[in-house]
């Protein structure tokens, strides 16, 4: 478990490391993740190592949103005060993600 835990922070901290010195637009995480998959794609690291500590980050994922949920509560009434903002850009963005999401289903071959 702790190789794998190893693995994937290490593969974060070399996200982080590359946007904060390269100063992209793209978060270290993001980044991170890229890497990883890449190595994975591979053959630099192998699944079993990293799929133990994986399951378990996603079954815990829900601790994750604790935060911004308090943020959300804290907030409230900035929240409240732009409501009609926040509302257009989270039906635009889920807009655009399904629309994305469905033209690269059909670019891959999806349906046949």
């Amino acid at each position: 478990m702790y190789k794998g835990l190893a693995l994937i922070f290490g593969f974060y901290f070399l996200g982080e490391l590359t946007s904060g010195l390269l100063k992209l637009p793209i978060p270290g995480s993001v980044l991170g993740m890229l890497y990883l998959t890449l190595a994975l794609l591979s053959g630099l690291v192998k699944l079993e190592d990293v799929e133990d500590v994986a399951e378990f980050l996603v079954r815990n994922m829900s601790v994750m949103f604790i935060p911004p949920g308090v943020g959300v509560i804290a907030y409230w009434s900035l929240v409240q005060s732009q409501l009609l903002p926040l509302s257009l850009a989270l039906a635009l963005s889920f807009a655009a993600t399904l629309v994305t999401t469905g033209k690269l289903i059909d670019l891959l071959g999806g349906e046949e």
